[in-house]
């Protein structure tokens, strides 16, 4: 079973580290998987049961948190007592804000025209922003810098608006 005190990195081997190999990562999620799965409880008792529950729906949450690049950065910021949590701490720089606003407008109207060539290059300009604002976030992560929760708040709201962007391409125009 495993220990419910410790973090998302401890509970699948690895060290609070931004960098993580992928594949590393799914087998040591598969492994833990197999050993804490419910169906090995099956014919246990209540108590095992919950447990092995409950540890599995532990494993699946950490397993979720650090495949995905921006919520690992999330929690990594998280472990060393800030909260970079978009939903929480919604502070950016005003340029930034005003920069996605603009995007956001320039997505309604090129949706608007059906012009799913303006909206292509639009997502791809915001992804490729959003690369680069991970890159930077991996660095200062890798440092110990604290500047790296604003940058995380930053790669959100970026992966967000290309995720919105994509939306509006599949979406028919009125």
């Amino acid at each position: 079973m495993i220990d419910f005190s410790r973090n998302h990195f401890e509970i699948l081997g690895f060290r609070p580290e931004f960098r993580v190999d992928a594949e590393a990562l799914e087998r040591a999620y598969r492994e833990l998987q197999r050993s804490v799965h419910p169906d090995r409880f099956a014919s246990a008792g209540d108590a095992p049961k919950r447990l092995a529950l409950q540890a599995s729906a532990r494993a699946n949450e950490a397993y979720r948190t650090l495949r995905d690049p921006v919520a690992r950065a999330e929690y990594l910021v998280s472990l060393r007592g800030i909260d970079a949590n978009v939903e929480t701490d919604t502070r950016l720089p005003v340029a930034f804000l005003t920069r996605q606003l603009e995007r956001r407008e320039a997505a309604e109207e090129a949706h608007d025209a059906r012009d799913d060539a303006a909206l292509a290059a639009l997502v791809d300009d915001v992804r490729r922003e959003a690369a680069g604002v991970g890159d930077d976030v991996a660095r200062l992560l890798d440092a110990g810098d604290h500047a790296a929760a604003s940058r995380v708040r930053e790669w959100r709201f970026l992966v967000k608006l290309a995720d919105d962007v994509d939306a509006l391409r599949a979406a028919p125009a009125f």
